[in-house]
């Protein structure tokens, strides 16, 4: 019995949707250029399996997602309009967009649609009740469909009105093919317990989410290795001097408590051991310095090759990897050299490897190493808060039976 079957959630192909209104909640979160072009299609393609699926059982199709964190409704920059064209692109058909995600102009539309159409609603950020977990928004958004199906593992752990509350006020839900996939990828790391070989690699650039996470792998994990913006806050949590480094001062006496409970555990916790450091993220000329040397006002920006060779070495000792966020700022090619090195030689190993997150797997592919590893999930936080609790996620709760 899968994941999924003990918890009653359906999957899409499990669901009758024949003719009816489906509500897709899609992740179309990822960068846009200025002209308009998406940098990644990743995630649209992993939707399009799904896609395809209601679109041959006729049904009428509404797809909605947020994108980004707009500051006020109707923020241009976040529209959702060249993800519709991309889609439509892809799909070759035509697919509607309209300027809002609920009112009477978007029902109208969605009464409009003819089975096999596609509507995509504007970025459900633009209205403000989406983070709100609002009843009011829910059953706005619930009035046009008849089936709900959830395509955005990356945000299940949050509370979002779309993806926690509105489900529970359609009779017929489940998950897309993608998420279902997923979600049976992480439950092989449910019930892992210490000793078990587990190595749990945390980089990336949300210290408050990840610092919190932490504590509960302490129960599963060997190893936590701790790179990126992450491991600044516990060394200085150990006392040591970080230059410019950026320490989540509120988070220390957490770090502290963490570092005290894994050596009573005896859970490895290891922090890099030298640094890419420059004054700002822009300098072209960084250098390299060890944990006992920062100077006063450089910030680093990556690992050194010396913590490249240590963190490898600390993973080759383990049966299982779980990596979530690059190790530096990889989108400059002078930061991105320890996470590809590490990722290099991460490839190579015969261990059952998987990595998470929009920036670690853009971060895979692009340096070819994807097909090297076991899988690589959308959601690098989803998927931690999903370990922790056992896969009692928001985005899970809300379609049980």
């Amino acid at each position: 019995m899968g994941f999924f079957d003990t918890l009653g959630i359906k999957c899409v192909n499990e669901l009758a949707i024949r003719e009816k209104r489906v509500f897709l909640r899609t992740d179309f979160n990822f960068p846009v250029d200025e002209d308009g072009n998406i940098a990644d299609l990743e995630r649209i393609n992993k939707a399009v399996p799904t896609i395809k699926h209601i679109l041959e059982h006729n049904a009428r199709l509404i797809i909605a997602s947020h994108f980004g964190r707009p500051e006020s409704e109707k923020d241009a920059q976040f529209t959702l309009e060249p993800f519709a064209a991309k889609l439509a692109e892809i799909l070759e058909q035509d697919i509607y967009f309209f300027e809002d995600c609920v009112g009477m102009g978007a029902m109208q539309m969605v009464r409009d649609l003819k089975p096999g159409q596609i509507l995509v609603l504007e970025n459900l950020r633009f209205n403000s009740e989406e983070k709100k977990n609002s009843s009011a928004f829910a059953r706005e958004l619930a009035k046009m469909c008849d089936v709900y199906i959830n395509d955005a593992f990356g945000v299940c752990h949050r509370k979002d009105t779309s993806i926690a509350l509105l489900p529970r006020f359609i009779d017929t839900k489940g998950v897309s093919f993608a998420v279902k996939q997923e979600v049976e990828e992480l439950s092989k790391f449910i019930g892992l317990e210490h000793g078990s070989g587990l190595c749990i690699m945390l980089g990336g650039s949300n210290i408050s989410d990840k610092t919190g996470l932490i504590r509960p792998m302490l129960d599963m994990a060997d190893k936590i290795i701790i790179g990126g913006p992450l491991a600044y806050t516990f060394m200085a949590a150990q006392g040591v001097y970080v230059g410019s480094a950026p320490v989540d001062e509120e988070k220390i006496p957490l770090a502290k408590e963490i570092l005290k409970s894994a050596k009573v555990r005896k859970v490895e916790i290891v922090l890099p051991v030298d640094h890419v450091i420059a004054e700002t993220v822009n300098s072209t000329e960084p250098a390299v310095c060890k944990t006992e040397s920062f100077p006063e006002g450089m910030a680093p920006f990556d690992i050194g090759p010396e913590t490249v060779e240590l963190f490898a070495e600390k993973i080759a000792e383990c049966r299982h990897l779980f990596w979530s966020g690059p190790m530096g700022v990889y989108e400059k090619p002078q930061f991105s050299v320890g996470s590809l090195k590490l990722a290099q030689k991460i490839a190579s190993l015969p261990i059952h490897k998987v990595a998470g997150g929009g920036d670690t797997e853009e971060m895979l592919r692009k340096a070819g190493f994807a097909d090297k590893f076991d899988y690589l999930f959308t959601g690098g936080t989803a998927a931690l808060e999903f370990l922790k609790s056992g896969g009692m996620i928001p985005g899970l709760e809300a379609l049980k039976d």
